[in-house]
């Protein structure tokens, strides 16, 4: 019998420990067709909703409003940033952004350099609005999936790819 009660507080506590963790994934592909870096970043649509009324006065609506949603793009795009690993930046050019179920997407894209042979990043995003934010980054496209954690301090990591 205190098993049972055991698992039924599990269970009931479980929704309420749900998304405590605040973290985003973001994928860095490397498009041979359109020989672009494509980013597409991942945010859950509940911590973007928490994140546009700390960051932006008055009413805000992240669900349906199009300004809401590209100011928040904006703010992404201010806190990434792309370099080779010589140090040379990548501009980044904004793709767009959606809401797609639980999740709030923003895309952006840079062009191949000749003869990359890894890429420096740093990712911010609502790192400032929450220190325990962990944005997790897949390198796509350049041999082996690589993947950097960016979490407490971090402001810059690399991922070297494999020479052909």
């Amino acid at each position: 019998m205190r098993f049972l009660l055991i698992i039924v507080c599990f269970l009931i506590a479980a929704p309420s420990m749900a998304h405590q963790l605040k973290s985003s994934v973001t994928t860095v592909l490397f498009n041979q067709r359109t020989h672009n870096i494509e980013l597409m970043h991942r945010f859950y649509l509940h911590d973007t909703e928490h994140a546009v009324s700390n960051l932006f006065k008055g009413k805000v609506d992240i669900m349906s409003n199009k300004r809401d949603q590209k100011r928040f793009a904006k703010y992404v795009e201010s806190h990434v940033a792309l370099q080779t690993l010589s140090g040379e930046p990548l501009p980044l050019n904004y793709v767009g952004a959606q809401v797609d179920g639980k999740f709030f997407w923003v895309y952006q894209e840079a062009a191949i350099p000749d003869k990359i042979e890894g890429i420096r990043m740093s990712h911010g995003a609502l790192r400032d609005l929450w220190p325990a934010q962990v944005n997790m980054v897949n390198v796509e496209g350049r041999g082996q999936i690589k993947t950097l954690n960016f979490s407490q301090d971090d402001t810059w990591l690399e991922a070297k790819f494999e020479p052909k």
